[in-house]
């Protein structure tokens, strides 16, 4: 394997798209299938006897997640979204999602997005909030309400994500998660959705998609003001910003400014 990817967050987007499109001169079917066979089987190990579900994003190591799972026979799983998500993404959800992934509505919406502004394009420690609002808060809620003994996700260490000893992250509430390929370099993921035909969402043929990753639209990272990102979001779906206009003001003045109102 010849890694050429470092962190999704200080990695170009360009880089990304030309390692994939040069994905089988990286890493080579039977290496994929090495980490596929050792992950697959540490899931075995691991849920044997337990009531086990995954966590579905929709994204590429949550994709890669499924598959495996479902090949070491998990085959429960949660998508969470919110109406904040792009509605072209969550269509693609709810046609590809694996057939047991249930979706999972976390109610937040454009009344809930009026009371926390501050929150719209946010950056550093105030955009972190986001990774609570939108995947640690639902991960827990997973857990708890369908009574499971373990919660399978796709974090892995190379994108900065904090996986716990032996990948296990147990806390005091009693949740437990495991990351089976928190090990996983990007040329290994990408090389499995590759030999494995496995499709993409449409987020990764928007700007910046492979460094944006899911997200919900006013959780879009790296905007140095907030027009740039209502301009960002406008080029993938007007549709989000002339309805946010109806309820927030940055994206009316937004839309006034560039004379669309």
């Amino acid at each position: 394997m010849t890694p050429v990817l470092g962190r999704k967050q200080t990695s170009r987007n360009e880089d990304w798209l030309r390692a994939l499109s040069r994905i089988e001169e990286l890493i080579t079917r039977a290496e994929v299938e090495a980490y596929a066979a050792s992950a697959i089987e540490d899931i075995k190990n691991h849920t044997a006897g337990k009531r086990t579900a995954y966590a579905y994003s929709g994204g590429k190591d949550s994709i890669v997640l499924a598959d495996l799972c479902e090949k070491a026979g998990v085959h429960s799983g949660f998508f969470a979204y919110s109406d904040l998500d792009y509605p072209t993404f969550v269509d693609w959800v709810k046609k590809n999602r694996p057939q047991d992934v249930r979706m999972l509505n976390t109610g937040y919406d454009l009344d809930w997005l009026k009371g926390h502004q501050d929150l719209i394009f946010a950056e550093g420690v105030k955009g972190q909030r986001w990774h609570l609002i939108n995947q640690r808060g639902p991960f827990t809620r997973m857990f708890f309400e369908n009574g499971l003994d373990m919660l399978l996700v796709g974090h892995r260490i190379i994108d900065g994500n904090v996986c716990g000893p032996e990948g296990f992250i147990r806390k005091k509430s009693g949740e437990v998660r495991y990351s089976p390929i928190r090990e996983w370099p990007h040329e290994a993921l990408l090389g499995y959705i590759h030999y494995n035909r496995l499709p993409l969402p449409p987020i990764y043929g928007w700007k910046d998609g492979f460094v944006q990753g899911t997200h919900a639209w006013p959780e879009r990272e790296f905007c140095k003001t907030i027009d740039q990102g209502y301009r960002e979001v406008y080029e993938i779906d007007p549709g989000i910003v002339i309805r946010a206009a109806a309820k927030l003001p940055s994206a009316r003045h937004f839309l006034e400014e560039e004379g669309l109102a």
